[in-house]
Parts: structure tokens; C-alpha cells; sequence
């Protein structure tokens, strides 16, 4: 039976892309990240020419956060690792859980130190992956939930590792005594009002006196199950690329002609392809009867987490929650990038620019500004015979619903001069500058 070194050190030399790779551990101070750290260490000074690093986050949550990471600054400066600290900064008044919330925040604060090809490792054990597939038992997961966590998944342009996942807790335990390693307890760890905990503390180990090799069962219907995902997903490829567009909207009428099981895959891998979560079945269901399905007329849109589906023009589209500019304005001097709020781009009038809509110079004393769309804005387009609501002519113009009022508009004065990268305004034309938008997505 290889030793918890020898697992490590075997798993990180098959995940390593190019030796340029950075490691970085996700330390918190418990067991599992405790005695991984000395693992790092040993797996270092085997490997010199690979730079480390260890991260702890500061949740803020317990009242010994502080003390937590002092130990962590420790046990790195003993073992030679480069240790950084990051805080997190959590909103106990949100609807999301603190414990979500956490999650979040600290996948966002270890991803700043990772670049192309570095491996993120966490210390996740057999005894955790079945704590996961009970939990995804419990919510009554198919296949992609019981596939649970993977030894490699990706994590942005990184690798993230579980080089644990085939060991019990009972291993790493053993290993810290024998190393005179000493860990921090997170006391919240030991309250069973919390799914996981109670499964740790109370079904865990009556599953594992009664079935010992659970935990190894179980690590092993994860790696099954994610094995028929991955078979699934090649054997839909051509019929998921079938249904998707260029702008990665999807297309509902050719969504209509498919099998309901088939529906519910390719809608569920284009959640996944857009870094979020999966669906369940009921929402599913609801997007094929009040989206998909809406009366021809409609403008449907039904939120799911941070996210809506709208329909537009036989197309489905994900479009992100609280992007709405509305109200926002501000000047902007000529040649020199304004940047828009809510990540909707930069907007440039330019003297210089062989890009975006042609306009005429302003004239001194005129104030040059872009504002969005509040109601009752009227346009006249060049090459249009009057003017126009511009509720309108963002319907001729084919602009979806949800962009409108994430649009810039770019104002002389009162007057409209131009809007977004669609069209310039009567009176308004030029060869001398022009008006760029650069949008972020």
C-alpha cells in the first residue's frame, strides 16, 4: 500500500503540465491542508526547480481566525514554504449562506495566485467524497452529482488537484502522529446542524464499521459515473453543435425537436459551459414551458440563480442578473477611453481611431457626455427617412430586450449622436472622429 508521500508525490508528477508550473496549496490549518503542507514540502526539496507557495483565507468567521492563520504562517516558515494570507470579506445579511458565501470568496482569492497550468491543491479525502455523494443522494443528483469531486478538474486556465481523494481521513491522521504534526480544530466542524457534519461525526463511521472499504467504494463509483459524463458529453458533441450559435445562445426551435432527456442534457452542459451551476429538473422543466414554449410575442425570462433565460428571436440566451445602466451618465473628453460601470466596456470618442462609428467633431462649447437608456430618448438614424422612439429602433435594429439599457449612448448637448456600435444620428455624421465601443464580453 503506497504511503500518503508516495500518493502525493504520484498524483502531482501525473498532473504536472510543463515544469514552469506553480503549486499552490490551499491551506487552511486543519489535518487534511496540514498534512499536505509537509507534503509540499518534502515534494519540493525532490523537485527544486518548482516554485510553491501556500494560501490561507481569513474568513472572518471564528473567533480564532487570527490564530489559525499565525499557526499556518508557522508551520510554512518551518517548512520553508512561501506563505501568503488572504481576507475575505463575507455580508452576514445576505439571502446566500455564510457558508456559500465563504466558498465563493475563497475559490476567487486563490484563483489571484494561480496562472496557466498551475495546480491549485486542495486536501479533499476519500471520507469527503463520500460525504459528497451522499449529498448529492440526498438532493437526488444523476450522474454528474455522483460523480462528485475528480482527482483533476479545471479551474480556469489552472489544474485543480485533489491529491487526497484515494486516502481515508484515517490515513492522514496515522501520518500526523507519526510526524508529530499538530493541526487546528475549527470548532464549527463539530456541529451536526450541518448536513456535512452530521455525516461526518454520525453516519460515516457506523457506514464504515459496517462496510470498511466504503470510502474506496465510493471514490470508485464517482470515478464510474464521471466516466459515463465524460462518454455522454463525446456522444452528444455533434448534436450540442448542432443546436448552438456563434454568439453561444442556443437555439429553441431545433431545441423543440428533441427528446425531453436529450433537451435536458444539452441544456445543462451549456449551464456548465458557461461556469454555472447545473439546473435541476424542475427548472428545467420550466424553461422548456415558459421560455422556450412562450407564445411567439412574448418576451419570457425566468431567473435561476444569478442568471436569466431569455428568449429573442428563436434563440435562448444566459444573460446576467444587475447589469441594468440606466441612470448612469457621465462627460467624456474626446480621445480618451471613459470606462462604463457594471463591466459593460469602454467607450472612446476618437480623432485617431480606424475603428467604430464615424461622427463629426463636436463644436467648442458643446457638451459631449454618454448616458443609457432612460424612457422617452428619440433618435433619427442617417440613413432614415424621420425619427424614432428609441424603444423602436432598438427593435428594428435587433437588439435584444435585456441590452437595451446596457447600450451606450453618445449625446451632443440634449441630442442623441449616436447609440452603441448600431447607428449614428442624422446631422451627426462625420469622417473626422469616432465613437468606439469596446465591450468586455
Amino acid at each position: 500500500m503506497k504511503s500518503v508521500i508516495e500518493t502525493f508525490s504520484d498524483v502531482i508528477t501525473a498532473c504536472l503540465i510543463e515544469d514552469s508550473s506553480r503549486l499552490v496549496l490551499a491551506l487552511s490549518g486543519g489535518l487534511d491542508s496540514r498534512v499536505m503542507l509537509a507534503c509540499l514540502s518534502h515534494y519540493q526539496l525532490q523537485n527544486p526547480q518548482l516554485e510553491v507557495r501556500a494560501v490561507h483565507v481569513h474568513h472572518g468567521l471564528s473567533d480564532n481566525a487570527d490564530h489559525w492563520l499565525e499557526q499556518c504562517k508557522t508551520w510554512c516558515e518551518e517548512a520553508r514554504i512561501p506563505f501568503y494570507a488572504e481576507f475575505a470579506n463575507l455580508d452576514i445579511h445576505s439571502k446566500q449562506s455564510l457558508e456559500a458565501q465563504a466558498r465563493e470568496a475563497r475559490y476567487a482569492l486563490l484563483s489571484q495566485h494561480l496562472s496557466k497550468n498551475d495546480l491549485l491543491l486542495t486536501a479533499q479525502h476519500a471520507d469527503d467524497q463520500l460525504e459528497t455523494m451522499l449529498l448529492a443522494l440526498k438532493r437526488g443528483s444523476g450522474p454528474k452529482g455522483l460523480a462528485a469531486m475528480g482527482v483533476k478538474s479545471a479551474f480556469g486556465e489552472a489544474v485543480l488537484v485533489r491529491p487526497f481523494l484515494s486516502l481515508k481521513r484515517e490515513a492522514l491522521e496515522d501520518f500526523a502522529k507519526q510526524q508529530n504534526l499538530n493541526w487546528v480544530e475549527d470548532e464549527s466542524n463539530q456541529d451536526t446542524q450541518f448536513d456535512r457534519n452530521f455525516l461526518r461525526h454520525r453516519v460515516i463511521p457506523a457506514l464504515s464499521r459496517r462496510w470498511p472499504e466504503i470510502q474506496a467504494n465510493a471514490v470508485r463509483s464517482a470515478q464510474l459515473c464521471f466516466e459515463q459524463e465524460q462518454l455522454l458529453d463525446k456522444l452528444l458533441e455533434q448534436q450540442y453543435q448542432s443546436v448552438l450559435n456563434a454568439d453561444d445562445s442556443l437555439n429553441a426551435e431545433s431545441l423543440c425537436e428533441l427528446s425531453e432527456a436529450i433537451r435536458n442534457r444539452l441544456l445543462r452542459r451549456w449551464f456548465a459551459q458557461s461556469g454555472l451551476p447545473m439546473p435541476g429538473k424542475k427548472q428545467l422543466g420550466l424553461i422548456y414551458r415558459e421560455v422556450i414554449n412562450a407564445s411567439q410575442d412574448a418576451n419570457p425570462k425566468l431567473i435561476i440563480g444569478k442568471v436569466s433565460v431569455r428568449r429573442f428571436q428563436k434563440s435562448l440566451f444566459l444573460v446576467e442578473q444587475s447589469k441594468e445602466a440606466s441612470y448612469w451618465q457621465s462627460a467624456i473628453v474626446i480621445d480618451t477611453a471613459l470606462e462604463l460601470p457594471k463591466g459593460l466596456g469602454l467607450v472612446e470618442v476618437s480623432s485617431h481611431s480606424d475603428i467604430g462609428l464615424l461622427v463629426r467633431a463636436p463644436e467648442q462649447g458643446e457638451k459631449v457626455w454618454i448616458q443609457f437608456n432612460p424612457g422617452g430618448l428619440t433618435a433619427h438614424p442617417d440613413e432614415r427617412s424621420g425619427s424614432r422612439k428609441l424603444k423602436k429602433l432598438f427593435q428594428e435594429y435587433q437588439i435584444p430586450p435585456w441590452k437595451r439599457s446596457q447600450t451606450p449612448i453618445l449625446m451632443y448637448n440634449e441630442e442623441v449622436v449616436a447609440v452603441g456600435d448600431s447607428f449614428v444620428c442624422r446631422g451627426y455624421a462625420g469622417s473626422s472622429h469616432r465613437f468606439y465601443w469596446k465591450k468586455h464580453n
